[in-house]
């Protein structure tokens, strides 16, 4: 390419870890809380740079480092930052599918449920919306249909909440309100003749059921004579001959039948496959309809008795025993053997819960594999009605969050092609291969399996084709595929990316502003600019133009390539904060094209910088926090959790900073290790309370803090208790039981970071009961403690007096101080005329333009002025990138004074898809109905 040539010292063809890894160079991480929050890490250093670890160097010697570093890697260049090719569907029209999907959703009938809900899922995966995507799976395992949907649903549940990396708590192991208990998975919609596992228990523990021992140990026989006996071998089994006919049809006729055995006393059973003990076990079967006093062995061969000679209730019930008895990985991989040879389906499905529950680490099993991954495998699932899609869609991804390219993740996307039926699973599933293939450097392969998808309908995976094509040098056909595809079709801005990478000169800058334009959250036009910057030497505007993206969307690539560029210019301060930052969001993220572990850098960086105490490190926190300077209050508790890696404390801070970075995966990473290195009982309770909160179970959520209060008093349990409570529309005498909880939380030892939150929330319920002098006294107490974001509570609280003038002032100051100023502009613009607010909202959208309110502002102001279309293309421009719920509702509120029934009935639809709940929508949504159905009169 023609930008490939770099400054002569910065030469390399190194790039970001955006291919998959050379295992050799692996890291290897310690524990948890080492792996997350320490620096070091496995593999080996160069060893040119050996000589740099040691005592801090001298000036004249820090130039060297960087010039070292970029000799060795060099930075990357414009060639090798391609983006992805993404494993997952992308609609064209966005809102279109979404609304299809809906009215799909509240037709179907109740069979088919779970299936829409997982082809929903499947079509939100592209938001990256952790929360919506668990209510989509929440939603399909309330409308299971059977066992397996059940099994496969809560397990995947289960892995999106990370259960496994909980100490101490077992996924199998349920009625402690983290999770519900998976034998609930095992009761099935029953037919008439068949028993699952609680149905089981129930029969065997019925009053009517209960037999005495004689003697000898034998159940007595109270109800008729023995007129039959079974020889097995030299023993003979006494029997009731109608108890034992009713086993079975088979049995019926034999013994009541047209045959010989009909007329017999001694009936020989020795060529039957069956023991002497096992036949004595049918025997008591027959007469008590129990197992449980039967050994494994013995109920296993009852199971094998039952499917040769159709005791179908026998086989239930054997079933439902043996699947109760799976507690161990070990267990499941020995019984799933017997199940899948009798086809049981209960133990089968009991057997594969557990297989599930071990995910990811189960996969690495040679046995586990064998029944998961491979074809045969999968057939003998599939006859005992456990191969579906719904399985090997979870387990492709668990594989495919592993490894891309590992051989696990190509078995399984081929089953999950194998178990394809509908149009969007034979397109996702071929997709997602033509995703592997290409990470694999297969191009010819994956370009086959891109054409297969889009032949079903999904428009991106051509882009697919198009990369396969360039990678194999077919530069001008994937460029025309691609321009093909820009002009029939509507402009997104994913095309326009795919196009830039195959053009050249001012035809790949114009597509890559083109790309921006219309969707900002891309993150290749950023670092694409940046390095043609850095070529032409300059490296602070390159710094600047990475710093746009990094100022909405906290991306670990990004960080990297800004590391980089701080690193060339010698400022090893400030990447050493963007390191720390990155492996925050990912501990064991790879550097220098994969080749050096994140933490060596760090170890690194360390001789370069000033090292400070865990004193320091809290001054510069208090520091960071106040000036809203998110990423680099990251780096200090990256930087305090070396010093004291099993600080729960510290764990929960950080899952705070990532959560207001909306990085909410490894927000939940973090908070679990500050539940697992809790020092105390009452601390560990209230972080499992946060865990509940962020997964939706808010009822578990408050049990948790009631229990920590009742233990010990603590601001922490107080303070969640709080918040969960406020999470509701309050009325007043709930409002009242809050403040009581904040000003319980505020009398109780803590850090002036925590109770400058607590006070800005107190403040804010003051505002809200018109208490407006105790709120205006809790703001001020919480910029005394350097709370800056209570400047906006402030603001708001001159508002309210009429006083816009000191608002506005209030949130000049907001933003004069905040590191992270987009909200701050968004808010200042209530305060001002219509101009200035204009004026704050554009620099809003340009520093963030993922925040709504600016669209649907500047959109309602040109529907004021009967601009209708200008105001619907506002909103359209946003929503092509962020298909926000209330920026939908706006827009079809548009259409409706529009006249426009149609369209504003879609866009309902796709914001009921997003939030079926959301009452003004469902209100517009009836309304545009009834409005639609008579203008059709």
């Amino acid at each position: 390419m023609r930008f490939a040539k770099l400054v002569d010292r910065f030469k390399s063809t190194q790039v970001h870890a955006i291919n998959p890894p050379d295992p050799a160079h692996s890291c290897t991480p310690g524990d948890a809380a080492a792996g997350a929050g320490g620096g070091g890490g496995g593999g080996k250093l160069n060893g040119h740079f050996l000589k740099f670890i040691g005592s801090k160097p001298k000036p004249a010697q820090s130039a060297s480092l960087a010039q070292s570093l970029l000799l060795a890697y060099g930075l990357p260049t414009v060639d090798l930052i391609e983006p992805p090719i993404e494993p997952y569907l992308k609609p064209i029209n966005f809102v279109e599918a979404l609304a299809d999907v809906f009215r799909r959703l509240e037709r179907c009938s109740p069979s088919d449920k779970a299936s829409l809900c997982i082809e929903q899922y499947s079509m939100l995966r592209g938001l990256g919306d952790t929360k919506l995507l668990r209510r989509c799976l929440r939603a399909a395992q309330v409308g299971a249909a059977d066992v397996h949907a059940k099994v496969v649903l809560d397990a995947w549940l289960r892995f999106e909440r990370r259960e496994d990396e909980l100490v101490g708590f077992h996924p199998m192991q349920g009625g402690d309100g983290m999770s519900e208990c998976p034998e609930s998975n095992l009761i099935c919609v029953c037919g008439p003749n068949s028993i699952c596992s609680c149905q089981y228990y129930e029969t065997m523990n019925a009053p009517n059921n209960v037999h005495t021992l004689d003697g000898n140990g034998s159940f007595s026989i109270e109800e008729e004579g023995e007129d039959v006996v079974f020889c097995v071998g030299d023993e003979e089994v006494h029997c009731i001959r109608s108890k034992f006919a009713a086993l079975s049809p088979p049995f019926t006729a034999m013994l009541y039948g047209n045959f010989a055995e009909s007329k017999e006393a001694k009936i020989n059973f020795s060529l039957n496959g069956i023991s002497a003990e096992g036949m004595r076990a049918v025997e008591i079967y027959s007469r008590t309809k129990r197992l449980d006093m039967f050994g494994p062995e013995i109920v296993l061969e009852l199971l094998s008795f039952s499917n040769k000679f159709c005791c179908e209730e026998m086989k239930s019930a054997c079933d439902a025993y043996l699947a109760s008895l799976v507690s161990s990985l070990d267990d499941a991989l020995i019984l799933i053997e017997y199940g899948l040879e009798e086809t049981s389906y209960l133990l089968v499905a009991s057997c594969l819960q557990m297989l599930l529950s071990e995910l990811p680490r189960s996969l690495r099993n040679p046995g586990v594999m064998k029944i998961l991954c491979s074809s045969e495998g999968r057939e003998r699932l599939s006859q005992a009605g456990h191969a579906s899609f719904f399985l090997y869609y979870f387990l492709s991804q668990v594989a495919m969050e592993e490894s891309m390219v590992s051989n696990i993740t190509v078995m399984l996307l081929e089953r999950l092609k194998e178990c394809s039926t509908e149009r969007w699973q034979k397109a996702l599933s071929l997709h997602q291969l033509g995703c592997m293939m290409l990470e694999r450097k297969i191009y010819s392969g994956a370009e086959q399996y891109f054409e297969a998808a889009s032949e079903y309908g999904h428009v991106y995976s051509i882009a697919g084709i198009a990369r396969a094509k360039y990678k194999q040098g077919q530069h001008y056909s994937a460029y025309k595929m691609i321009d093909s595809l820009i002009s029939e079709n509507t402009m997104v801005g994913w095309m326009y990316q795919e196009r830039s990478l195959y053009g050249v000169g001012r035809e790949k800058l114009l597509d890559v502003i083109s790309a921006t334009g219309l969707d900002p959250t891309l993150s290749f036009p950023y670092k694409y600019r940046a390095l043609i910057k850095v070529e032409e030497k300059q490296i602070k505007a390159a710094v600047l133009e990475i710093d746009k993206i990094i100022g909405f969307r906290f991306l670990p690539d990004c960080l990297e390539l800004r590391a980089w560029f701080f690193i060339a210019l010698e400022d090893y301060g400030s990447a050493m904060r963007d390191v720390r930052a990155l492996l925050t969001l990912e501990p064991n993220y790879k550097m220098f094209n994969g080749k050096v572990c994140g933490g060596q850098l760090v170890d690194l960086l360390s001789h370069q910088v000033q090292q400070r105490s865990q004193a320091e490190c809290w001054m510069q926190l208090y520091e960071r926090w106040s000036s809203v300077d998110d990423i680099g209050s990251l780096a200090v508790i990256h930087e305090m959790l070396d010093i004291e890696p099993k600080r729960s404390l510290l764990w929960f801070r950080q899952s705070l900073l990532l959560l207001r970075l909306n990085s909410q995966k490894a927000a939940m990473r973090s908070l679990r290790l500050a539940r697992n290195n809790s020092s105390s009982e009452y601390e560990r309770l209230v972080y499992e309370g946060w865990i509940l909160y962020d997964t939706g179970n808010r009822e578990e959520a408050l049990s948790r803090a009631e229990k920590s209060i009742a233990i010990q008093r603590s601001f922490e349990a107080f303070f969640l208790k709080a918040y969960v409570l406020a999470d509701t529309s309050l009325d007043s005498e709930a409002s009242s039981y809050v403040i009581r909880l904040l000003e319980e939380a505020l009398r109780c030892p803590s850090d002036g970071l925590r109770k400058g939150q607590a006070l800005n929330n107190l403040a804010s319920i003051y505002v809200d009961c018109s208490k407006l002098e105790l709120a205006a006294t809790c703001y001020t107490n919480a910029l005394d403690i350097k709370h800056t974001r209570a400047h906006q509570g402030l603001a708001r609280l001159y508002h309210l007096k009429s006083q816009r003038k000191a608002a506005y002032d209030e949130m000049t100051q907001l933003i004069d101080k905040a590191n992270y100023k987009a909200s701050a502009y968004e808010k200042r613009s209530e305060y001002c005329d219509r101009d200035m607010a204009q004026h704050d909202l554009n620099m809003a959208t340009q520093l963030d333009p993922l925040r709504t309110y600016p669209y649907r502002y500047r959109a309602a102001v040109l529907m004021d002025d009967q601009k209708e279309v200008e105001a619907v293309e506002e909103l359209t421009r946003a929503i092509a990138f962020k298909p926000d719920l209330q920026m939908l509702h706006l827009r079809a509120a548009f259409f409706e004074s529009m006249g426009d029934f149609s369209s504003a009935l879609q866009d309902c639809e796709a914001a009921l898809c997003l939030d079926p709940n959301h009452l003004e929508t469902l209100d517009l949504y009836h309304r545009a109905q009834g409005r639609a159905t008579e203008q059709k009169k």
